[in-house]
């Protein structure tokens, strides 16, 4: 699916046909960013351009020490905004911290995480509270990323990559991080685990929460709800994305388990398998030659995420 973000007829949306027999939840929208100022302004544009009600909608900013414009832009829109809008800012404190001041102050039953370089379409909202509504085990549900059009080799290949990984975890029983990018929250869930480990610095706190809300007995699941998301454009910035994201899963209880599977994909052939399946999917569904330079920027991250994760067990173990 390639970006497009016409809204929908609303008249003759289901869900809002289901709306004039049913009552609505209340949803919280949970943005936790930091130097976002490139890429804010689309994000809250597409949050205010839901089709679902906006006085059934408030929603939290978090900015975690941004030294950017970021705040004063959020300040800007806040002001124009037809739906209730609560603003934190606080030196920086780490994604678990963030995410706990948006639970922690949210009216919502549900709160959809939403990040600074998202862009959602107008019925993203609605769609993912009716998957929820009509699945009361769930208790994280998430999006589905959706082809960003863009010229940058690298973010094409990222979401390239995380179109393929996403599609084939539904046809695999074994658990596989979704990420809170995205994702609907059932607050009920994610409450009775305790919220978020706010000792969790950088990257994981999502992964964290999803082992114990699963331990908890709830499900996780996709929906059908698209977003589109900016990614990297340079090596540089990927490489420093995926070492961070490496040295929060050396954080997590169970990180370990998924370094375990990071070392397992390396071997051949199992790396070998891993890494051309991913490119012939991507050209099936792009019919573009550039996705067979997935091997490549597979090998990159994941380099960069064991070394982040290395990195992590070595500052622990001088704690």
């Amino acid at each position: 699916m390639r970006m497009k973000i016409a809204c929908p007829n609303k008249s003759f949306s289901y869900f809002n046909l289901r709306s004039l027999f049913l009552s609505k939840p209340m949803v919280t929208v949970g943005v936790c960013v930091k130097d976002s100022a490139f890429t804010i302004c689309e994000t809250i544009e597409s949050i205010i351009a839901q089709d679902y009600p906006h006085e059934l909608m408030e929603v939290i900013f978090v900015d975690d020490g941004s030294e950017d414009e970021t705040l004063a832009i959020i300040k800007r829109y806040a002001s124009k905004m037809d739906m209730k809008v609560k603003i934190f800012h606080h030196e920086w404190k780490g994604l678990g911290y963030s995410r706990n001041v948006v639970l922690n102050n949210a009216s919502g039953d549900y709160i959809i995480w939403v990040d600074g370089d998202m862009i959602l379409p107008c019925d993203f909202v609605s769609k993912q509270v009716e998957f929820m509504e009509l699945h009361k085990k769930v208790g994280i549900g998430k999006g589905q990323y959706a082809l960003y059009d863009t010229d940058a080799l690298v973010a094409y290949l990222e979401n390239i990559s995380a179109i393929v990984s996403l599609k084939n975890s539904r046809s695999k029983k074994t658990y596989r991080p979704l990420g809170t990018g995205g994702s609907i929250y059932r607050v009920e869930a994610i409450k009775k685990v305790g919220g978020f480990n706010e000792a969790i610095k950088g990257v994981g706190e999502d992964m964290d929460a999803e082992l114990r809300i699963i331990k908890a007995g709830w499900k996780l699941s996709l929906t059908p709800a698209f977003f589109y998301e900016r990614r990297r454009e340079c090596w540089k910035e990927l490489w420093y994305e995926y070492f961070w994201h490496g040295y929060g899963g050396s954080q997590v209880k169970d990180g370990i388990k998924e370094s375990r599977s990071v070392l397992y994909k390396f071997f051949p052939p199992i790396a070998a398998l891993t890494i051309i399946s991913q490119a012939i999917v991507a050209y099936k569904m792009v019919r573009e030659k550039k996705a067979f330079l997935l091997p490549f920027h597979w090998i990159f991250k994941r380099i960069a995420w064991f070394l982040g994760f290395l990195k992590g067990i070595v500052d622990k173990s001088k704690q």
